[in-house]
């Protein structure tokens, strides 16, 4: 019988090198390219940007690769991220959420220094926090 170590518990989780969207979120993500034909044959574009409150926002939209992009295969969907963002998004889970208080993707990213209140912004710790007058959205 092998013992655990103390070290064992408190050792950092190794990080993904990718970017995972759980089913909930890769299902509804398809249900979106399969209502509309013009998308078809694109990707969902997963990126960073400056903005928010936090310091940097994400965005996804439906887009054609481009050849420099990390393409990823989620459950069969392309995923596409461009080599700035991909850093800031590597081990980086897609959720999507649908309840009485509102629908939406949900991302929990583990290379956020903090984040904010609403989810949609984060900080890379390499910002100062926003004003407390300046708005989430």
């Amino acid at each position: 019988m092998a013992l655990l170590q103390l070290t064992d518990l408190t050792a950092p989780k190794p990080q993904s090198e990718t970017v995972e969207l759980t089913p909930a979120a890769v299902e509804k993500v398809k249900g979106m390219l399969g209502s509309r034909p013009e998308l078809d044959g694109k990707g969902l574009r997963i990126y960073v940007t400056s903005g928010g409150c936090a310091g940097y926002s994400y965005g996804m939209a439906f887009d054609e690769p481009a050849g420099d992009d990390h393409t990823l295969d989620c459950s069969g969907l392309k995923v596409l991220v461009d080599p700035e963002s991909f850093p800031w998004l590597r081990g980086v889970q897609v959720d999507y959420k649908d309840s009485l208080l509102g629908s939406g993707f949900e991302i929990t990213n583990p290379n956020a220094a903090s984040s904010c209140g609403c989810g949609t912004s984060f900080s890379k710790g390499d910002n100062p926090p926003a004003e407390s007058g300046d708005s989430c959205r």
